[in-house]
This record gives C-alpha cells, sequence and structure tokens, in this order.
C-alpha cells in the first residue's frame, strides 16, 4: 500500500472515532435499536422499503419518536402526525434546517434545488420566486395547456399500453416543461426528458437512507476516485453530469430563442426579460436558473409516482373505479372529456386523487403519518370514501390531514398546486376515456399486479401491466380527435420556432 494510501486510512480512521465519540453527549434521547461501536445503526438499516422498519421500530420501542445514530450523525425519525406537526408545523423556525447532503449537494451537483439548500437568504430567495410563480391562483393561466396535454397523451395507452408509466413521465414531463421553459418536447426520445429521467435516478438511487457513507464521514469526499472503495465518486461525477444538463440545457435553449425572438412565452422566459432591468443581472439569471431546475426536478417525478398508484388502484379496486366512473357519466354524460370546470362537481373523484397520495404517499418516509390509524380507520385499505362525509360532499377535516404528503411549514412542496391540479385532471380525463384493467393469460385469468414498491427518494409500483379500453365508440372518435388538435399545435409551434 502507498504511503498516500496508508495516510488516508489513519485519517478516515481518526474522523470515524472522533465522530463517534463526539456523538455521546450526555442529554436524554428517545429510544431505538442499539447499534454497534463507530458505525451506530447503519448496518440496522434494511436495503429496501426502510419506512416500514420505521414503523416497525415505533411498535416495538413504544414510541412515536425514534432515535437513530449513523457513525456519529444523529438521526430522529418522526412516525406520527401529532408530532410531525408540533415540531414541523409549529417549531417551524427550529427545524426547517436541511442536513448537508454531501454525495447528493456536493458531489452530485444538487445544491442549486432549494429543496436541498438549508434554511438561508438563498433560499429564501429562491422559494419566494418560486411561489410567486406557482402559487394557487398564478397556475391557473395552465389549466387550458394541462388540458391539453393530458388529452393528447390519450392515444398512447389505446396504441402501447404496455408502456404506460412511459406515457405518464412524457406527459408530466410536456406540463412542466412547457409551463417553465414554453418548450414542447417530441413525442419520442426527446433529450430534455431524456435528461431529466436520467438525473432523476441518480438522486432517487442516492437519497436511499444510508447509501453512501460519505454522507456520514464527510472527510470521505476528498479521497481520489481512483482509490479502492471510492466507487461512490466515480459515480457521482457521472451523476452530476445529468444534474447539469438537466438543469443547464433548457434554460440555454430558452436564451438562445429569446435572443432570435422565437420564444414562446414561459416563466423563465418573462423572468429574463424582467432581469434585464436588474442590476445584478447575472447573478438574477442564475436565481431564475435555479428556480427553474428545481421545478422541473419536482414536477417531472412526483406526478409520475402518484399516477402510477392511481393505475395500480384501479386495477386492485375496481369497485372503486365504477363507483368513479357513475359520477363521471351523472355529471358529464359520455360525449366529452372532463376540464378543471367540472371539479367542484366531482367530490368522488377528488377523494380517488386524495387516496391515492395517502395510500402510497410519493415519498414513502412520510408512510407513518399517512397510515396513523389514529388518523385514517384501516389505514392499509384504499378506501376513497374516508374523505367524505354521508352526504357524499368532501370532508374539510380528513382532507386537511392528507396535506402531510407534502410536507410541513415553511418546508411544504411549495409545487404543490400544479401538482395536484394535473392528478386530477388526469384521474378524471382517465376514467372519463377507459375501462382500466389487468390483461389476462391465455387461460383467460387475470395476471394481477403484486402491489409492491420501489425503494428511494420518490417511490412507484414495481412494473406491471393494466388494459385501457375506450368506454365507447363514441370515446374512441373523441380521443382520436384530441391526437390530431396536439399534432396541430406542434405544427403550428415549429412554424413560429
Amino acid at each position: 500500500m502507498t504511503t498516500s494510501a496508508s495516510a488516508v486510512l489513519v485519517f478516515l480512521a481518526a474522523a470515524v472515532l472522533i465522530i463517534s465519540l463526539r456523538s455521546h453527549r450526555r442529554f436524554r434521547l428517545p429510544p431505538g435499536p442499539k447499534g454497534v461501536p463507530f458505525f451506530g445503526n447503519v448496518f440496522d438499516l434494511p436495503k429496501s422499503q426502510e419506512w416500514l422498519t420505521y414503523a416497525e421500530w415505533s411498535k416495538q420501542y413504544g414510541s412515536d419518536i425514534i432515535y437513530l445514530n449513523f457513525v456519529g450523525t444523529p438521526v430522529i425519525v418522526i412516525n406520527s402526525a401529532k408530532h410531525a406537526t408540533e415540531l414541523f408545523g409549529k417549531r417551524s423556525a427550529i427545524y426547517s434546517d436541511r442536513s448537508r447532503f454531501v454525495m447528493v449537494n456536493e458531489l452530485m451537483g444538487w445544491e442549486f434545488d432549494f429543496a436541498f439548500m438549508g434554511y438561508n437568504d438563498r433560499w429564501r430567495e429562491l422559494r419566494r420566486m418560486f411561489h410567486k410563480e406557482f402559487n394557487a391562483q398564478a397556475i391557473l393561466k395552465y389549466q387550458l395547456r394541462m388540458t391539453q396535454e393530458v388529452q393528447a397523451i390519450l392515444h398512447r395507452f389505446v396504441e402501447r399500453p404496455n408502456d404506460f408509466m412511459d406515457h405518464l413521465r412524457h406527459l408530466a414531463g410536456s406540463i412542466i416543461l412547457f409551463v417553465t421553459y414554453g418548450i414542447k418536447p417530441l413525442p419520442k426520445d426527446d433529450p430534455h426528458l431524456k435528461a431529466a429521467d436520467n438525473a432523476l435516478r441518480g438522486l432517487v438511487a442516492a437519497t436511499h437512507a444510508g447509501a453512501h457513507l460519505v454522507d456520514f464521514i464527510p472527510a470521505l469526499k476528498y479521497i481520489p476516485s481512483w482509490f479502492p472503495g471510492a466507487g461512490f465518486k466515480r459515480q457521482a461525477a457521472e451523476w452530476c453530469k445529468a444534474t447539469m444538463n438537466m438543469r443547464d440545457e433548457p434554460f440555454a435553449a430558452v436564451k438562445k430563442s429569446m435572443s432570435t425572438g422565437s420564444t414562446p412565452v414561459s416563466i423563465v422566459s418573462s423572468l429574463l426579460t424582467e432581469a434585464e432591468c436588474v442590476k445584478d443581472r447575472e447573478r438574477q439569471e442564475e436565481a431564475i436558473r435555479d428556480m427553474a431546475g428545481t421545478a422541473y426536478s419536482g414536477g417531472a417525478d412526483t406526478t409520475v409516482s402518484a399516477l402510477g398508484t392511481f393505475l395500480l388502484a384501479m386495477v386492485l379496486h375496481p369497485e372503486v373505479q365504477r363507483k368513479a366512473q357513475a359520477e363521471i357519466d351523472r355529471v358529464i354524460g359520455h360525449d366529452r372529456l372532463p376540464t378543471f370546470e367540472d371539479e367542484q362537481d366531482l367530490p368522488y373523484i377528488t377523494a380517488v386523487m386524495r387516496e391515492v397520495l395517502r395510500w402510497r404517499p410519493i415519498a414513502p418516509l412520510g408512510r407513518a403519518i399517512l397510515h396513523d390509524e389514529s388518523v385514517f380507520k384501516d389505514p392499509d385499505s384504499f378506501n376513497p370514501d374516508r374523505f367524505l362525509t354521508k352526504e357524499g360532499t368532501l370532508d374539510a377535516d380528513s382532507a386537511s390531514h392528507v396535506d402531510f404528503v407534502f410536507g410541513f411549514a415553511r418546508r411544504a412542496c411549495p409545487g404543490r398546486f400544479i401538482g395536484i391540479s394535473s392528478v386530477w385532471l388526469t384521474i378524471a380525463t382517465i376514467l372519463t376515456a377507459f375501462d382500466v384493467d389487468a390483461p389476462t393469460d391465455e387461460h383467460g385469468s387475470k395476471i394481477m399486479p403484486s402491489g409492491e414498491y420501489t425503494s428511494g427518494l420518490a417511490m412507484y409500483p414495481v412494473p406491471f401491466q393494466c388494459t385501457f379500453k375506450p368506454r365507447s365508440a363514441q370515446m374512441e372518435t373523441i380521443i382520436s380527435d384530441a391526437a390530431q388538435k396536439e399534432e396541430e399545435f406542434l405544427l403550428d409551434i415549429r412554424g413560429k420556432v
């Protein structure tokens, strides 16, 4: 072993010892698994679905708050809505900060995303800008385009039903890409959507709890990439390229099109026009770029998770699908697709959406809170009626609880309004257009999904199959007409650029 390699090992061993010793402070801690010297509970973490283990520990130790130690870094796990509201809501000034996230921020380049930033002036600046463009009132002007995008994607479910998750990714990416940058992606193999997909795959992998020791021993980030055991640095470098491509390429495309006077109106183009009069223009453009990248990364991933869960639920619970379609037929009829104007008259569809978000939350680490038996009776069952009154109207009290899926107080997801809107409309439109079912095998037996999920920052159903049967011949024509209108829109866009 070389002298430099030996020195690195000695340095790391000392760092582990120092961090471990620092953690042994004399104060009362919540209960939790004992762990081992130096490494704490690192080896106690499961390889997947860690949220289930956290919930089990909560029962095992008789506490909604669990203490873990990851190589000297204290970690508190909260497993109830009551305590989460108390700490993150009422005491948000204390608990609104973020961990350092060495792998994600410092090695993979995600420090631009204010979701991973500490609670500081830069975070406040970007969140303020984001909220201005994506608050509940601001997104109303995007409803027409969202409706067009959702209707235009329907024919793909008929033509290639086995690729439905790809269709959902294209839909989610199309909405946020057009709203944020004014870019209409290609129908297939769009480079911007590919860049986002590559970046988000890396992010999901890197944020698995305990995935990288460098998050608990930051000094590891300084070891050379060629050093044995430093594969995480080589992987981070690849992921960083994807992250920068996702953030920079669509922003650069908008700036280029603005210089030729051929850009469609978008959030970025409008903000860049305003920035021309700002004194510190370069810094303002950087803030716009980072805010837009945050919107793009968040909107392109979470919506897909929710809609994947929706389709899984419809296959597993056909009785819910029939009840939802009965409401649609009564309110909308059979000769058109839904719009946002129908939302107030479709409370059961809204209840289905809320149950989708609660039943299998997008961010799985919030599962215990959204499956809290003191709040949600029989939490593992898929039951949209829990969000309705006896009269069939939306229950305001129960509806507020599902907001937990978007986080708390100052760290609540600022993109939740456009996310909820696009998920609601897609659910209503798919149920209006199709009967969703499980496929059958050669013996006529249905091939039912397992209902299992992947692990990561956002979770998805493991791959499964379903069929999409247009509910009538008239609906087939409506779907075809929507696809034709989208083709005309694309030709118009390309003619202007």
